[in-house]
């Protein structure tokens, strides 16, 4: 056979092979979005709100703060609703009738917020450390309605040195939701894109999505309705706090209005709410 129709034909040979290992997704070559299923979980705690009232050995109410995100934290039994088996959480304009403890010592007085937001947490009560967290939630849309699904360290650590991870982030009237880390690696040390820190995935904006994260030992896997968005690995650096992941994480669902990310409200548009199918908690398999 001719030397050059033989190298032209292996050429084509070794070019057809590496098309067949990437259509078959042989590792280290072409890749698809969908989460890594070999690691294995245990399902340790399912909530599906069958009851009239959230259960109080899981959750608690989040008090209000000054950051952003609880500025407009309510106690008021009127924000937080059970019914046929779903949590629905409100935000709604403060018509003068809310009332709330401001002084911590039991005694309601009146409501001064212009805006209140109902918002849960599982502080102290359902963490998990290294596992797989999932929640089906359908969002309400508004201009300034920013609700969130994510997850604190359940020791007392001064933010951002425990880290935090946003399940689901969402803004206004988007039709995506945001996914993010926060270390103080990434906020503190602004090395927020080595690795990138945060994505973005298109969700259903009138129905309900599944909003995921895996913590393991080596990254974070973010995922929505079973669709890879982005992981968040440990890399070796000597700066510090680049993956503080691995210690108890508690999780907060919470309807929040306005602040310096998402603008400012219109009333007009209030109330609204997010309505929470179930939350499952998995324990990674050793």
């Amino acid at each position: 056979m001719d030397l050059k129709i033989s190298v032209t034909m292996n050429m084509k040979s070794t070019w057809m092979a590496c098309c067949l290992l990437m259509l078959l997704g042989i590792p280290g070559m072409a890749k698809d979005n969908k989460t890594n299923k070999s690691n294995k979980y245990k399902l340790v705690w399912q909530e599906d709100f069958k009851g009239s009232s959230f259960d109080a050995k899981s959750w608690s109410k989040i008090p209000r703060d000054r950051p952003d995100w609880k500025r407009h934290m309510s106690y008021d039994d009127r924000l937080y609703e059970v019914k046929d088996g779903k949590l629905i959480l409100y935000g709604v304009n403060n018509d003068g009738t809310y009332q709330y403890d401001l002084n911590g010592d039991g005694k309601l007085e009146a409501d001064t917020a212009r805006f209140v937001t109902g918002g849960l947490y599982t502080k102290h009560k359902k963490t998990i450390e290294y596992g797989k967290v999932e929640v089906r939630a359908k969002l309400g849309q508004a201009q300034g309605a920013w609700p969130a699904i994510w997850m604190l360290p359940d020791r007392d650590i001064a933010w951002p040195m425990g880290g935090e991870i946003d399940i689901m982030e969402h803004l206004n009237y988007d039709s995506m939701a945001y996914q993010t880390v926060h270390t103080h690696y990434t906020h503190t040390l602004k090395l927020d894109s080595n690795p990138p820190h945060f994505a973005t995935g298109k969700i259903d904006t009138n129905g309900y999505n599944v909003y995921a994260v895996e913590i393991l030992p080596d990254e974070l896997i973010f995922s929505i309705n079973g669709e890879k968005t982005f992981s968040y690995p440990r890399i070796q650096t000597d700066k510090e706090g680049q993956y503080p992941f691995g210690d108890s994480f508690y999780l907060l669902i919470d309807m929040q209005i306005e602040g310096s990310w998402v603008g400012k409200a219109d009333p007009s548009q209030l109330p609204v709410k997010m309505e929470i199918d179930w939350v499952k908690m998995y324990k990674l398999k050793k």
